[in-house]
């Protein structure tokens, strides 16, 4: 394990632990206008959701670590104290990386990044057409975090008008998180494609599991199943009965008389299909 004093390394060095480490990372593509009302488009992935009454976004332009200066985009915002966030899609993303060159102060990068503006209804700042969601905020507030190199600046955003494509809805006007097909940032250069990566855990806060300590110490001393493999076994209310578990095993007597490592494979498998019922079903034959 490499450990390091954060005070002992060169920001730099430090921002690319950091980045690589604290990943994927939502992005948020912030349009803003100047106090002369020029357009300014720029993407941030110091970014996240933290209250849904009211409805609040957070990102941070962080100073340079080059030179120790501060971003149009901060700039805009302490200025004129709106802005737009945009969501990220996959079929953007290159448009977006594009505008993230450093271009001088005042040149367009909706234009230089071919997205196209579109008129809010109550901020100034345009939207970003193409962008599958797109929030209009008010900034109540900028909390600087430092005055050198690299310092964040956190910009509260509350949200006063939202906009989604129809599209990107299921059935039942919920977002499809296929269909939205956001993208994230990672270390580098590097991004991830959300839906690429999707998988689902049954939320603990809807059901009481009887966590791992419950679990027969045989089992949580397994060699063959993993931390993960602990966790969806104890994500369960409560362990099939004795006759469920007996009926299990008269239909599938290959699972009878089997010794400790092959069971728990077996039982190893079942999770791998999110089959959590039967892997219990297995390792519970006597």
């Amino acid at each position: 394990m490499l450990t390091i004093n954060p005070t002992k390394i060169s920001t730099a060095q430090l921002h690319g632990y950091l980045l690589g480490a604290v990943a994927p990372r939502p992005i948020a593509f912030a349009s803003t206008i100047d106090a002369d009302g020029n357009p300014n488009l720029s993407p941030f992935s110091f970014f996240n959701v933290f209250s849904a009454n009211p409805p609040i976004l957070i990102f941070s332009p962080a100073r340079r670590v080059r030179g120790n200066t501060t971003k149009h985009t901060l700039e805009n915002a302490l200025a004129t104290k709106e802005v737009v966030i945009n969501v990220v899609s996959y079929n953007m993303v290159q448009q977006m990386s594009l505008s993230s060159t450093e271009y001088p102060k005042g040149v367009n990068e909706f234009v230089k990044a071919g997205f196209t503006m579109l008129a809010s209804d109550v901020v100034k700042p345009f939207r970003v057409a193409e962008s599958p969601v797109q929030f209009e905020c008010k900034v109540t507030d900028v909390i600087q975090l430092g005055n050198e190199g690299g310092a964040g600046n956190l910009i509260l955003c509350e949200v006063v008008q939202l906009h989604i494509d129809k599209n990107v809805l299921d059935k039942n006007g919920a977002i499809d998180q296929h269909k939205i097909d956001l993208v994230a940032r990672a270390g580098g250069s590097f991004y991830s494609r959300a839906k690429d990566g999707f998988f689902e855990i049954p939320k603990p806060i809807s059901t009481l599991g009887i966590g791992v300590d419950a679990i027969p110490k045989e089992i949580q001393n397994s060699t063959v199943l993993t931390g993960n493999n602990l966790g969806m076994l104890g994500n369960v209310e409560q362990l099939p009965n004795q006759q469920s578990v007996n009926n299990f095993a008269k239909d599938n007597p290959n699972f009878v008389g089997l010794e400790t490592t092959k069971k728990h494979t077996f039982a190893k498998a079942f999770l791998e299909k999110n089959d959590v019922e039967s892997a219990w079903k297995v390792l519970l034959i006597k």
